[in-house]
């Protein structure tokens, strides 16, 4: 069976990372393989504490599971350090041969920083180069590039061009924490007008909707659907997801 390999740190609350991206995949009926980054403690108020893993054994995981010839499609959640973000550039195939899409956690929704200022730029300048596709939300478009969270869609795009240049092949910004009736995600590539994505925005608050929407178009791609029916797939099942939970 093609699987997606996820590469994240776990979250002991169950609601985000590991857990969910496993959960996400499953229910979408396509095999997983992982790498742990990180063990954290967290609830679904604050992160308690955070270990990361020692940068070989994050190595060593994901030789393994692409010397499995499963991996159709790989998921990267949490890194933790830049030492971590060294390895995994370092252990990944060329995104030409296996898609990669790269959801860049840098904090908990309940607070608590996940990616170090040297992770973060290491992220830059090592691993946006390799990737298919990057998942940001608003302030972590914003905090990749040392700004302000965009206010309105004008300036929302010009952020999503800035990253675009550090070399991933595509960005979706989601558009989960801006305002109005519909919750509106924005598909940049490097040629032609953005694709706007959009529901109705729902009153529920779930965590681990990134995980969720990042594992989702991972799973398409592994499938072997292109990037755009992937992205549209995947905001229909987490639009699912944060009105009924499943």
């Amino acid at each position: 069976m093609t699987a997606v390999l996820v590469i994240a740190g776990s979250d002991s609350s169950g609601g985000a990372g590991l857990t969910r991206d496993v959960a996400t995949l499953e229910r979408l009926g396509i095999g997983v393989l992982c790498a742990l980054t990180a063990v954290t403690a967290q609830t679904d108020a604050q992160v308690l504490a955070v270990h990361p893993l020692p940068p070989d054994i994050v190595r060593a995981q994901i030789t393994a599971a692409l010397a499995t010839g499963r991996v159709g499609a790989v998921k990267i959640g949490m890194l933790g350090t830049a030492a971590a973000v060294m390895a995994v550039a370092e252990s990944l195939p060329p995104r030409a041969a296996v898609p990669l899409v790269l959801d860049p956690v840098l904090a908990a929704s309940a607070g608590g920083e996940l990616l170090d200022p040297s992770g973060r730029e290491a992220l830059r300048q090592v691993l946006l180069p390799r990737v298919t596709l990057l998942t940001p939300n608003i302030p972590e478009a914003a905090a990749l590039l040392g700004e302000s969270a965009a206010r309105g869609e004008a300036e929302l795009l010009r952020q999503g061009r800035m990253l675009l240049a550090f070399g991933p092949q595509a960005v979706l910004l989601k558009g989960g924490h801006g305002g109005g009736a519909l919750a509106i995600d924005l598909l940049l590539t490097g040629g032609g007008d953005p694709r706007r994505l959009t529901a109705p925005r729902s009153s529920a608050v779930r965590r681990g909707t990134g995980c969720t929407l990042s594992s989702a178009i991972a799973a398409g791609l592994a499938r072997g659907l292109d990037l755009t029916h992937s992205c549209e797939q995947a905001k229909r099942y987490v639009t699912n997801f944060i009105r009924h939970g499943v």
